[in-house]
């Protein structure tokens, strides 16, 4: 059996037929190791870290980073067996990954993955070295026409001579992990890589206690506990600045693609599809936030981040229970009504916008509720948030007020009866008890399918979700 493979990009199970690729994690010449992550690609869905199949040496990179490349071409050719001599040379006498094509030699010596064997992303027995997992960011389940895939048989153009791009250029000097190990990834079991994942810390920056200096869990929960965590847990990550790069004509051109453009196909399908009405509620929010300062206070609640976003979830909730049909789906000849709430919180990445959802969250006490939002958070910060977290929304939530934004009219996810935009809560006169007095405000935007809710329930809805934030403490008594 050949100990050179190449690695086809794989079909990632989402209809399509090509990706571009991002970025390569590896370069020719570097050891790898089996599930190690050696390229992003992005899809019109989603980016995903794909995995090594094999554990070796990076032989030949067939696509450089930007190449758009048909799923089943390959992109990657390892020497799974490096310490067996030196490759097959060409009659020049240079190995065949540093050709500008590979010799008849190399090609012979390569055996391709066969199509039974092409890898899913995240699923080659658990976690990435490094910490990392192959995991997808995009916006959901696409509903636009899709490419479909080839029928079996049939060959891509590309797949008969690839030509690997020249080798990366020598590599700045080793970088020295938390290990004090020079180069190598850091030596952590996968539970606490994953541990070390879900509270954002980088295994690379910690120094290991355990054997041979390997990290174990209470390393990653010192460095955790010992991170200082913000004032309040943003639910919307801003996309990433950067400085405009213009041409002569001082103009700047973005190609829409990926995940950005299928949301625009989503949002404008959405938009022009479903009947938007849009309500607006100022509310008093001044006991809602001193009910909060009282929840800090307590015992078991001082080590968990508690925002206003999770009162407003608690209340969206609540108001649902008293009117499900807001919790629906226009299905054509019948109204689909949910039971369950998927409650999504929708963030803005450098990709474009995705809508990660708390599965089941009527069913979620206001701990777990919150436990589950400081969990979203984290992961849509770290980029991380797999597909699964962000299909099947039933009912949404967009902070607009982390901006310092009073309110918006904002579009429904596809699928979706109704979204609520929650606003700044700023300190504005305001009549109480019959005086002008400072008090904490802020302004709800409900948007809704008229097709499904009409205006006196959406309108009762956004009143229920009001009378919950002016005072939470009283319609948690009247209403559970």
């Amino acid at each position: 059996m050949s100990r050179i493979k190449e690695f086809n990009l794989p079909d990632l199970g989402e209809g399509l037929t090509e990706g571009e690729i991002l970025a390569w994690l590896v370069k020719v010449g570097d050891d790898i190791e089996l599930n190690q992550p050696i390229v992003e690609v992005e899809t019109a869905k989603a980016a995903v870290e794909i995995p090594a199949k094999w554990a070796g040496r990076v032989q030949a990179i067939f696509h450089p980073e930007g190449a758009t490349v048909e799923v089943g071409v390959p992109i990657i050719a390892i020497d799974t067996d490096p310490g067996a001599g030196p490759v097959e040379e060409s009659t020049t006498g240079a190995p065949a990954s540093a050709l500008p094509t590979p010799s008849a030699a190399s090609l012979a010596a390569v055996e391709v993955a066969p199509a039974e064997g092409m890898v899913e992303p995240g699923l080659i027995g658990g976690a990435a070295p490094g910490g990392r997992t192959a995991v997808l960011v995009g916006y959901g389940p696409r509903n636009a026409p899709a490419k479909r895939r080839a029928r079996k048989g049939d060959v891509p153009a590309q797949a008969a001579a690839p030509a690997p791009v020249a080798p990366a250029p020598p590599a700045p000097a080793p970088a020295v992990n938390g290990n004090g190990r020079v180069s190598g990834p850091v030596l952590a079991k996968p539970p606490v890589r994953k541990l070390a994942k879900d509270l954002g810390v980088d295994l690379a920056t910690l120094t290991g206690s355990g054997p041979l200096g390997s990290i174990t869990r209470e390393d990653v929960q010192r460095a955790a506990s010992g991170t200082p965590a913000a004032a309040e847990p943003l639910t919307v990550t801003a996309p990433a600045t950067s400085v405009a790069s213009f041409g002569a004509d001082r103009e700047q051109r973005i190609p829409v693609k990926g995940v950005r453009k299928l949301t625009a196909e989503n949002m404008a399908r959405s938009a022009f599809t479903a009947p938007h009405v849009t309500e607006f509620l100022t509310v008093d929010v001044t006991r809602a936030m001193k009910a909060l300062d009282r929840l800090r206070d307590r015992r078991e609640w001082r080590d968990v981040r508690v925002s206003p976003l999770l009162l407003v979830a608690k209340a969206v909730l609540l108001a649902v229970k008293r009117h499900p049909m807001v919790n629906s789906t226009w299905a054509g000849d019948e109204i689909v009504v949910k039971e369950y709430v998927n409650l999504g919180i929708a963030a803005a990445t450098e990709r474009g916008l995705i809508v990660p959802n708390i599965k089941d969250a009527g069913r979620l006490s206001l701990r777990e509720l919150a436990d589950a939002m400081t969990g979203l958070v984290q992961t849509a910060k770290s980029g991380k948030t797999s597909p699964a977290d962000m299909s099947g929304g039933t009912l949404t939530i967009t902070n607009v007020g982390v901006f310092g934004v009073d309110t918006g009219t904002p579009i429904l996810p596809p699928g979706e009866s109704a979204i609520l935009a929650f606003g700044a809560v700023r300190e504005q006169p305001w009549v109480h008890k019959g005086k002008v007095k400072p008090r904490l405000v802020t302004t709800l935007g409900l948007s809704f399918d008229h097709r499904i809710i009409d205006g006196e329930l959406g309108s009762k809805f956004l009143r229920d979700i009001g009378d919950f934030l002016a005072d939470p403490e009283a319609a948690l008594l009247a209403w559970t």
